[in-house]
């Protein structure tokens, strides 16, 4: 008699998320992209928008976790008020990125949540 085993794989719980960003003081940047933890701090390029705002829309983010990221505007750290809150950057390849707050540098949170 031969048993069989039957490998279950857990199915990887993953998170969908658009990220935006919108110019101020008709600044008009030549590029914006994002970068954090779900890319492994590679620099994602945002596509422009006629209306003149910036967004991406990135799947597969890893799901269930705090993820920490930065949204950079001609390579310069950009504030994006849609974040779910600021981190203590982790890291020299965290701080790299990092805004400076009267609390010290700080990287933004994404609470990539799945059901």
């Amino acid at each position: 008699m031969t048993h069989r085993t039957h490998k279950t794989e857990a199915r990887k719980q993953v998170y969908s998320k658009i990220f935006r960003w919108h110019p101020v003081n008709g600044h008009a940047p030549a590029k914006v992209e994002v970068a954090g933890t779900f890319s492994n701090w590679k620099k994602i390029p945002m596509a422009r928008e006629i209306s003149g705002s910036w967004q991406v829309a990135l799947h597969d983010i890893g799901g269930n976790r705090t993820h920490h990221y930065m949204l950079l505007v001609d390579d310069h750290p950009a504030q994006d008020k849609h974040c779910d809150g600021l981190a203590v950057p982790h890291g020299p390849e965290e701080e790299k990125f990092a805004i400076t707050t009267f609390r010290g540098p700080r990287v933004f949170m994404l609470f990539a949540q799945t059901k």
